[in-house]
């Protein structure tokens, strides 16, 4: 299997308990990604996303987009590995 743009992304700020998950994948169907979003017991978010780079920095701009005003702070770390995931969901 091809190696795939894989990161991992923190979310801070006020992302708990509005909607955030739920607009990530809503905003994730608009791009050919696959992943997961969950929540920390330390407050932030985790995205964990693979795909191609330009559909990665469209899906984290998009969720930027629609949940501005809640994300403080966004931490984004990016490697090249096999493909893991298949679609995208909430966990």
């Amino acid at each position: 299997m091809a190696d795939v743009v894989h990161e991992t992304v923190h979310f801070s700020g006020r992302v708990q308990g509005v909607g955030f998950r739920y607009n990530v994948l809503q905003a994730a169907k608009e791009f050919e990604v696959c992943g997961f979003v969950q929540n920390l017991t330390d407050g932030r978010v985790l995205l964990e996303v693979e795909g191609a780079k330009a559909e990665i920095d469209g899906l984290v701009e998009e969720v930027r987009d629609r949940m501005h005003g809640y994300v403080r702070q966004v931490e984004r770390v990016a490697q090249k590995r096999p493909a893991e995931f298949r679609g995208f969901v909430i966990r």
